[in-house]
C-alpha cells in the first residue's frame, strides 16, 4: 500500500486555489448533513457541534504530522449514551434534557480517554495482540445493538408527519441508488434539505427563532458544558459515575472502527498510514480531539467515511483541503443564526433521516461480521453473539428495569442500578453487554484468532454514519 495512485494529486497546489476552495467546499457539504443531525437527536448545542469538528480536524492533522487527509466528524455510535444518560437523569434526579446532557459529555469525554490507553499499548506491544480481544464477533452484535436500540425514537419522531418523513427516506434512497459522483456521497443532506423545503413550504417550520437570532455569537455557552457543571458545584455524582460507566463501553466498538476507517482511508491513497504516521497517533488525536470536544459540550468525534468518498471521487488527497473544510466549519460556528435555521428543522425530518441511519448502524454490524468470516458454525460464537445482542435489548426495553414511554414519545431506557457507598449507580444495557461479551469472548476456548492477524482490513465501516 505503499504506492502512489496514478493521476492522484498530492499537493493543492497544482490546482490553484479557486479549485482548491471548491474541493473544501465539497469535503464541508460532504460531512454536514451527519455532523449536525446529531445534536439535533441528542439537543447539544450545533455551534458547538461545528466548531470541534473543525478543531479536532486541525488537532488530528498536527498530531499525525499533516499526512492522514480525515475529516472528524460527529460519531452516531454514542446517540444511546446520551439517551440512555437523559432519561436516567429524567427517572432517576428529576433533571431536565439540559441538566443531564453535561453528564452524558463527561462519559463521553472519559470514553476518548480510553483511546490514548489503546494508543499506549498499540506502541508497545503491536495493534494485533491488542485487536485479538474485540475481534467482529464482540463488535458486530454491539453495533447490531446500537442501531436497534436506537430505531424506536426515529420512529417516534416520523409519526409526528409521515408525509415529511417519506420524503426524506425516499430522496436519501434515490440518491444512494440511482446517484452519481457527488450525489452519491451526501444522501443524508440531500434528504434532509428536500424533506425540510416540503415542510417549510407546507407551513410545518416554525423560524421565529431564526429570525431572532443573531448573525454572529460564540458557540460554546459555559452552563451547558461539562466543564461547567463542574464549576458549578452541584454535580450529583450518582449520575456522574453512571453516565461513564454506560458510555464508555461504546468506545470498544468505535475504537475498532477508527483502525479500520484509517486503513480504508490508507487504501484510498495508497500509502500505509497504520504504520506511518502509525495507529497510535491517529488514536491519540481521535481519542484527545473527543475529550475536548465533549468537555465543551459537542459529541463524540469518529472518522469519517463521507469524505472519504471525496478522496475517491476527486482523487485529490491533498490533507491541507480538509483542513480547509474543518476551518469553514469554524466559521459557521460563529453563526448563531445558521445554528437556529438548523435547529428549526421539523422532527419529522430527523425521524426519516434516522429510520435508515439507525437501520444502517445495525447493518455495518452484520456486515462487519459477514466480511471478516465470522464462524457461525462454532457454539462459542453463537453464544457470545447471543448474549450481547440478549442483554443490550432486553436490559433497554424492560419494564421491570425502567424502560416506559415517557410523555415526548421517546423510550426511556431501561438499566441495571444498584448501589455503591450510598450512591445508586445504573448500567444500561449496552454498557453491560459490551463488558460481558469482551470477557466472555476472552475465556471461552476456541478463538478466532485468524481475525487478529490482520485486523485492519475488513474493519472499514460507517458505524454511526451514512
Amino acid at each position: 500500500m505503499s504506492n502512489k495512485q496514478e493521476g492522484a494529486i498530492y499537493n493543492a497546489k497544482e490546482l490553484g486555489t479557486g479549485k482548491t476552495v471548491v474541493l473544501g467546499l465539497q469535503h464541508l457539504f460532504a460531512m454536514f448533513g451527519s455532523t449536525v443531525l446529531v445534536p439535533i437527536l441528542t439537543g447539544l448545542s450545533v455551534s458547538a457541534t461545528l466548531l470541534f469538528a473543525g478543531l479536532s480536524t486541525l488537532f488530528m492533522h498536527l498530531v499525525t504530522g499533516r499526512k492522514v487527509p480525515v475529516f472528524l466528524g460527529s460519531s452516531f455510535a454514542f446517540l444511546g449514551g446520551y439517551f440512555t444518560v437523559v432519561a436516567t437523569g429524567a427517572a432517576d434526579y428529576g433533571l431536565s434534557q439540559r441538566e443531564a446532557l453535561p453528564y452524558a459529555c463527561v462519559g463521553v469525554a472519559c470514553a476518548g480517554l480510553l483511546y490514548l490507553i489503546l494508543a499506549l499499548i498499540c506502541k508497545s506491544v503491536g495493534s494485533r495482540k491488542v485487536m485479538k480481544f474485540f475481534p467482529p464477533v464482540v463488535t458486530g452484535p454491539i453495533i447490531i445493538a446500537i442501531g436497534l436500540i436506537l430505531a424506536p425514537s426515529a420512529i417516534n419522531s416520523c409519526s409526528s408527519n409521515w408525509p415529511i418523513a417519506l420524503v426524506a427516506i425516499f430522496v436519501i434512497v434515490a440518491a444512494n441508488i440511482w446517484g452519481k459522483g457527488m450525489i452519491k456521497i451526501v444522501p443524508i443532506l440531500l434528504g434532509v434539505v428536500a424533506s425540510y423545503l416540503v415542510a417549510a413550504i407546507s407551513g410545518k417550520v416554525d423560524f421565529s427563532g431564526v429570525s431572532t437570532a443573531a448573525w454572529i455569537g460564540l458557540p460554546v455557552q459555559m452552563q451547558d458544558t461539562a466543564i461547567g457543571l463542574f464549576t458549578s458545584g452541584k454535580v450529583n455524582t450518582g449520575l456522574l459515575i453512571s453516565a461513564i460507566v454506560m458510555i464508555v463501553p461504546i468506545a470498544f466498538a468505535t475504537m475498532m472502527e477508527h483502525v479500520g476507517d484509517i486503513s480504508a482511508i490508507g487504501s484510498t491513497v495508497g500509502k500505509n498510514l497504520i504504520e506511518d504516521p502509525g495507529l497510535h497517533r491517529t488514536l491519540i488525536g481521535d481519542g484527545i480531539g473527543t475529550t475536548i470536544a465533549a468537555l465543551f459540550g459537542a459529541p463524540a468525534n469518529t472518522t469519517y467515511g463521507e469524505n472519504t468518498g471525496v478522496l475517491v471521487l476527486t482523487k485529490v488527497y491533498d490533507p491541507f483541503v480538509v483542513r480547509l473544510a474543518a476551518c469553514f466549519a469554524i466559521l459557521l460556528s460563529f453563526c448563531p443564526k445558521f445554528a437556529a435555521l438548523i435547529s428549526a428543522m421539523p422532527s419529522a425530518t430527523v425521524g426519516g433521516v434516522s429510520i435508515i441511519l439507525y437501520g444502517m448502524i445495525s447493518a455495518v454490524g452484520v456486515r462487519n461480521m459477514v466480511e471478516n468470516h465470522t464462524d457461525f458454525q462454532k457454539s462459542r460464537n453463537v453464544i457470545v453473539a447471543a448474549v450481547i445482542l440478549g442483554l443490550a435489548l432486553g436490559i433497554n426495553f424492560s419494564g421491570l428495569l425502567g424502560a416506559n414511554i415517557t410523555p415526548d414519545g421517546n423510550n426511556a431506557t431501561g438499566a441495571i442500578s444498584f448501589m455503591i457507598g450510598g450512591l445508586n449507580i445504573a448500567l444500561s444495557g449496552l454498557a453491560v453487554a459490551s463488558i460481558v461479551g469482551i470477557v466472555l469472548n476472552a475465556l471461552l476456548p476456541d478463538k478466532d484468532v485468524e481475525h487478529a492477524e490482520n485486523p485492519n482490513d475488513k474493519l472499514s465501516g460507517s458505524l454511526g454514519r451514512f
